[in-house]
């Protein structure tokens, strides 16, 4: 087992049990203590446990908690990146396709530059700046109206409104969580209703979410995972993990991270 999956299985049973001990995880994992500890080492500087004794908490906060974007903007960018190459692989020229906000749609925009002739829908201010600095002179960028949240996104009921006038191919959807049973959630109760409304609009959903939202629950729904048609996420991914959305979404794709990080 590589050490991104070893510590992704790690951050999973943490956050499913809240805390986790070195010498359970060396009997279920193979591994030697020092392995874990080191594990665990990674885990927490990337913010994501908390090292005590003996072992380590999780430190997820409340299903309130929505950090900005430039808090979020330094996670995960080796994965965000991959996942963004895979879903700009879904883009066809010419068609209207909707983006919502968040640090991993935010990566997308900016590997669509040289996909020609697109009309984009957004509510996210970063997305439209990226969109607006591009290349293509034949591109169409709508940014929504709407009250800008901690992570740039315009919501509301202006947000809402004009999303629900509107007809796309694809909406691109960036979470920040993902479980069995909650779907696809935010900690923001306005704009899931901002998100849901995108969502409607689309004929297709592609997710975008990389392996740590897994797990992770916000305070409402934007979706069930069965409404995906297509969820892309990263190598990082749990085992049962893929095997729930398989069941579930219409289809995965697992964009190859591991060779990048080690390069």
């Amino acid at each position: 087992m590589l050490a991104r999956q070893r510590q992704a299985m790690i951050l999973e049973e943490a956050r499913r049990t809240g805390a986790v001990r070195v010498s359970d995880l060396v009997g279920r994992l193979g591994v030697s203590d020092m392995t874990i500890r080191r594990d665990l080492d990674v885990l927490a500087g990337r913010g994501l446990v908390e090292k005590v004794y003996g072992g380590a908490t999780s430190i997820i906060g409340k299903s309130t908690d929505e950090p900005g974007f430039e808090a979020k903007s330094g996670r995960q960018r080796v994965q965000k990146e991959a996942i963004a190459a895979v879903a700009a692989e879904l883009v066809r020229p010419g068609t209207a396709i909707g983006i919502s906000a968040g640090t991993t749609t935010w990566t997308l925009a900016r590997a669509l530059d040289s996909v020609p002739g697109l009309t984009i829908v957004t509510n996210s201010i970063q997305v439209a700046d990226v969109l607006r600095s591009s290349n293509q002179a034949e591109r169409t960028v709508v940014l929504t109206g709407g009250v800008r949240t901690p992570s740039d996104a315009l919501v509301g009921p202006v947000a809402v409104a004009s999303l629900r006038t509107l007809h796309l191919d694809v909406v691109f959807l960036g979470v920040h969580g993902m479980a069995d049973g909650p779907g696809f959630t935010t900690p923001n109760l306005t704009e899931s209703e901002t998100d849901r409304a995108l969502v409607e609009a689309g004929r297709k959903l592609v997710v975008l979410a990389d392996h740590t939202k897994w797990g992770t629950v916000g305070i409402s729904t934007i979706a069930d995972l069965n409404e995906a048609d297509v969820v892309v996420s990263d190598d990082g991914l749990p085992e049962h993990a893929r095997e729930i959305l398989a069941e579930q979404a219409g289809e995965v794709l697992l964009a190859e991270t591991i060779e990048a990080e080690e390069a």
